[in-house]
């Protein structure tokens, strides 16, 4: 289809002449809304088809929509700009309200958002008073996102996923719980460990040249970057390209598995990797290059459970249902993938055993996981 005829129609639907009145149709309430958003972003992961989340927050100052030109006025307003495969809702009860365009097959975003923007502008002058239309705030969020933009920026991600704050919020309890024993259980583990700490780290020095850790940015919850310390188990200034290009054959499920330590099923990772030092396999088989990770723990950006933090451009590459395992839950030093296998699963059975880890967590559930991790790291260095 042309791509000037398809835009062309596209704000002939978004902006019908003869919208059905709000108060046929009604505005979904807050609760509603924010489940429409979730079942929404599983569509699009079905259907590749993106949505764009329209959001009109109406300022501190809501007495100014009090009486004839009230909150109502702006429901009605709005119903000029949906369709009835639209979404129309409460974002933030009474303070924010949100249209949700489904179905956008477009590849030219910037043109939908700029015919968008202009004509809901337009609009809105004509029937709102000055005071009114400047006090609000629009926003626009697209799903999915570019991971490649997401990453280069604070993401506007969690503003896409209403739920998991809803779910957050029901869990504080449970939360605080958990932030409690991944504080108390990084101090102890720094701590205690630390006669250990100095001796890898002097292992380190005496067999190669370098510093004793490896800091390396990966994604935290929701696209946010951080810095991931390790004992560095490499040879310093090694190129990458041979990981990126592993990596790529494990998402999209074509790598294959590699022999590792007598092992008959194998392992889905590099065995042969000539960027490994002596003592970095010893450190590796053993899990002991992660110690330094407490400290991320400690300062909040990791959980002792949790999934494990992927580099940005294994991120890149995954599909779209891949990356609610950087959405649902803080990335972790141990988790289900770690205690069920490991290494031994392919890229898909570790992303749904993050999934599953998301939707039924608790604090007795981290225990029973961190119980299991030292019996799954002998097993691994064998």
């Amino acid at each position: 289809m042309n791509l000037r005829r398809s835009l062309d129609e596209v704000g002939r639907s978004l902006f019908a002449s003869d919208p059905e009145p709000v108060s046929a149709r009604g505005a979904l309430s807050e609760k509603e809304f924010h489940r429409m958003i979730s079942l929404e972003r599983k569509r699009t992961e079905r259907s590749r088809k993106p949505f764009l989340l329209m959001l009109l927050d109406m300022g501190d100052q809501i007495s100014v929509y009090k009486g004839e030109s009230g909150l109502s006025k702006i429901l009605n307003l709005l119903s000029l700009v949906t369709r009835e495969t639209d979404f129309l809702g409460w974002y933030k009860d009474d303070l924010v309200v949100g249209v949700m365009f489904t179905d956008i097959d477009l590849e030219d975003k910037n043109h939908i958002l700029k015919t968008v923007l202009t004509r809901l502008s337009s609009t809105l002058q004509d029937n709102l008073s000055g005071e009114q239309f400047t006090q609000l705030r629009i926003s626009f969020h697209w799903f999915p996102e570019e991971w490649q933009q997401v990453l280069a920026r604070k993401p506007n991600a969690p503003v896409l996923y209403p739920d998991l704050a809803k779910q957050d919020q029901t869990r504080k309890l449970s939360r605080g719980l958990k932030r409690g024993m991944d504080v108390v259980g990084s101090l102890l583990a720094l701590i205690l460990g630390s006669p250990v700490y100095v001796l890898i780290a002097l292992a380190i020095k005496l067999t190669s040249k370098g510093p004793v850790f490896f800091r390396q940015q990966r994604v935290g919850q929701y696209g946010n970057p951080f810095s991931l310390l390790k004992f560095r188990s490499m040879h310093s200034g090694n190129n990458n390209n041979l990981h990126k290009e592993y990596v790529a054959q494990l998402i999209s499920g074509v790598a294959e598995r590699k022999p590792s330590n007598g092992n008959d099923q194998g392992v889905y990772k590099l065995t042969s990797d000539p960027r490994i030092t002596p003592i970095g396999g010893f450190l590796r088989r053993t899990s002991l290059d992660e110690l330094p990770q407490f400290i991320n723990v400690l300062k909040g950006e990791m959980s002792l459970v949790g999934p494990r933090p992927p580099i940005d451009y294994e991120v890149e590459r995954y599909d779209l249902w891949h990356r609610r395992r950087v959405m649902e839950a803080k990335p972790g030093i141990t988790g289900l993938w770690q205690v069920n296998g490991r290494n031994r699963l392919a890229f898909d059975e570790m992303v749904r055993l993050d999934l599953m880890y998301a939707r039924s967590w608790s604090p007795w559930l981290d225990l029973k996981i961190l119980l299991r991790t030292p019996r799954a790291v002998v097993a691994g260095a064998h």
